[in-house]
């Protein structure tokens, strides 16, 4: 069987900038970073931007994800190429992937077999650089907020307060909690820290929900580095070092054009984790393609409960001018569905329909989750070369019985066409259709009623409560006016509950402010903002050959 990277071979791309005449984006709007990609300038941002949206945005999210794989990105950027094969205009707005998860076990971001969009070896690899400049933002501000302590502490910074983590684009859990300033007093205040993986840290989370230079810098400001001794916020703006994060961040701010194995042009751009942050690729990615294509398809982070809810929430609710979904494509694996249904992950292959059965509860939990939004969504089976057509069958059958519109697709082996051209269609088709949008809770609620509404309406929980912790950080953020910021839940990504055990009662252990971000982070399980490596990394088998390419990635 041919790897990704092969298969990713066996393609000529075509000069960047041909996908960008493509796009409808001039030569003098872009800049080169090598022959396949490209930064699209800051003249074209503000121009496009500005014009506002033309196209459609379809928003592809899944069942609750599993170890054997979902495919959100393949299917995404499948469907962006079966939409093209039916002559339309259409650009994938995607995520950048994280090292961490390249080097560790989960694997790149950048699809499969014939729906990838290339080059994906450096996409997964640095990429131009984006993750690195968020990295390096976010520690000048940690940087700063001790050098501000060691030397006099003007602010009052009580140095037990500080929140601002640092963060590396890497798995390493020996850093998930470690002692900075041990040595003596010229160091830095010696405190209990850690570190954040660059994805979950909120300088990711702000360059992907801000929509201008000026919008980052007031953002990046606004972040709440720790309190004083008075118990008030101490920002980013306070420290001083808002001017110099953005310098760092003036490249990574600007959206990444690059092509699919089709040709198809798409964005990849910003990567914020969905289980600690909003999970979603950044709103300029999202405007701007939407200024350029007459669709766009784009992705959440894991299922509908995690990346689709805070899409809705976060990222649509406050823009609804702009960026509400027109269609959802919910995605569903019979080697999933199976998983649902109590079969063993070796076992995965045998058929089995009375585990299908079993599992298709988990399918409709989700599929009441897009529903009560009244957005039109298409349920798509993504095909593995394993499953039967009677398991198929009967995923659809149920579909059918529901009233859900459904699709087979299969865009690892047979790329946008043919193997999403049934989803494209069906997605057409939910295109037509009038929706409205309800988001889950209203802007104006509480911050108890917004986790209240989430926990009904998303986790069928039977009642919240509140650590005393969770309940003293509640009052702070009352006092001192972030309770009306939308909610973030940090939680399993494995289960529709807060945690992996099935309990009723969605138990809030801590609310972190991410006031830069917009958002309060409600963490209700044991969530890792800094993942380890598995007994057997991916990097262990990457490689490069004596020409320098590379060799043995996925």
């Amino acid at each position: 069987m041919r790897s990704d990277l092969d298969l990713a071979h066996s393609i000529e791309p075509e000069p960047i900038e041909a996908i960008a005449i493509r796009a409808g984006l001039g030569r003098e709007e872009i800049e080169l970073y090598g022959p396949q990609m490209a930064k699209i300038s800051f003249a074209a941002l503000s121009k496009r931007v500005e014009e506002g949206r033309r196209g459609k945005l379809v928003l592809v999210t899944a069942i609750t994800p599993t170890k054997a794989g979902e495919g959100k990105t393949t299917v995404a950027i499948g469907l962006a190429d079966g939409l093209a094969a039916r002559g339309r205009r259409v650009m994938p707005a995607l995520r950048e992937p994280s090292l961490g998860p390249v080097f560790g076990m989960k694997g790149g971001a950048t699809g499969g077999g014939m729906s990838q969009v290339l080059p994906m070896e450096d996409i997964n690899l640095h990429f131009t650089g984006d993750m690195h400049a968020i990295s390096s933002a976010n520690n000048l501000l940690a940087a700063s907020v001790d050098n501000h302590i060691h030397f006099g502490n003007r602010l009052g910074v009580d140095p037990a307060s500080v929140s601002h983590r640092r963060a590396l684009d890497m798995n390493d859990r020996g850093l998930r909690s470690i002692i900075a300033g041990a040595g003596g007093k010229e160091n830095a205040p010696l405190l209990e820290t850690g570190f954040n993986i660059t994805a979950a840290a909120e300088v990711m989370a702000v360059l992907c929900l801000s929509d201008s230079i000026a919008d980052l810098k007031a953002r990046l400001g606004r972040i709440v580095v720790a309190r004083s001794y008075d118990g008030e916020p101490v920002t980013a703006s306070a420290i001083g070092v808002t001017g110099a994060m953005a310098a760092l961040l003036r490249h990574a701010i600007k959206p990444n054009l690059v092509q699919t194995m089709a040709g198809t042009p798409a964005i990849v751009h910003g990567g914020p984790f969905a289980n600690i942050a909003h999970g979603c690729s950044s709103v300029l990615s999202l405007k701007l393609a939407l200024s350029l294509a007459d669709m766009v398809v784009t992705e959440a982070g894991f299922g509908a409960d995690l990346g689709f809810e805070k899409f809705c929430d976060i990222v649509a609710a406050p823009r609804a001018e702009s960026l509400v979904p027109d269609a959802v494509v919910l995605i569903a694996t019979i080697r999933a569905l199976k998983l649902h249904g109590g079969v063993r992950f070796d076992e995965l292959g045998k058929p089995d329909l009375d585990a299908i059965k079993r599992g298709l509860v988990n399918l409709e939990s989700h599929a009441a989750i897009v529903s009560s939004t009244c957005l039109p969504f298409v349920v798509t089976v993504n095909k593995f070369t394993s499953d039967s057509q009677e398991e198929i069958d009967l995923v659809l059958s149920f579909c059918k019985e529901k009233g859900w519109p459904a699709a087979v697709t299969d865009p690892y082996t047979g790329g946008g066409d043919p193997g999403s051209l049934d989803l494209a269609d069906r997605v057409l088709e939910a295109l037509n259709e009038k929706g409205r949008f309800e988001p889950f809770y209203k802007g104006t609620d509480s911050l108890e009623t917004k986790i209240n509404s989430l926990s009904e309406k998303i986790y069928r929980a039977g009642s919240v409560e509140f650590s005393q912790t969770a309940e003293r950080q509640l009052a702070w953020l009352e006092k001192h006016g972030f309770a009306c910021l939308p909610v973030c839940v940090a939680k399993s990504q494995y289960s529709l509950t807060g945690n992996n055990n099935g309990n009723d009662t969605l138990h809030v252990r801590e609310l972190r402010l991410s006031a830069g971000a917009g958002f309060i982070v409600a963490v209700t399980g044991e969530i890792m903002t800094m993942p380890g490596l598995p007994r057997h990394p991916a990097a262990l088998e990457i490689d490069i050959d004596d020409q320098g390419e590379i060799v043995r990635l996925f």
